[in-house]
């Protein structure tokens, strides 16, 4: 078994203070990906400053960190069906925070990693 985990950094975001907007971004991420959601979980660090949230899926989870004093917010999707599509997920969370993304890496992530016969690194 695997998944895929996408690793973005964002840039030129806006709306990075506003905590119902960065959940609404999670929550259109993830049928974006095609997803099934159980709960969003967020925390603001006050007035004008960044926020920090998880959206727990059934697969797994799409995270995202936000500095909105500097425009920028890292955002983490890590899924484990070939049916879903991490990039949407990401597209949609870009398009509503109108940012423009610096850079996306897609990792390859295996689940066999503890059985007897697998190599351990």
């Amino acid at each position: 078994m695997s998944g895929q985990h996408l690793i973005a950094d964002l840039r030129d975001a806006t709306r990075l203070a506003d905590i119902a907007h960065v959940e609404a971004c999670l929550v259109a991420a993830a049928a974006a990906a095609g997803a099934t959601l159980l709960e969003v979980r967020l925390h603001g660090f006050g007035e004008g400053m960044g926020v920090t949230g998880v959206a727990l899926l059934a697969e797994s989870h799409i995270s995202i960190h936000t500095w909105p004093e500097h425009g920028t917010a890292c955002v983490d999707i890590f899924l484990c069906a070939p049916t879903h599509d991490l990039h949407a997920g990401l597209d949609a969370i870009v398009r509503r925070l109108e940012a423009t993304v610096a850079r996306c890496t897609v990792v390859e992530r295996h689940f066999d990693c503890g059985s007897p016969s697998s190599p351990r690194p």
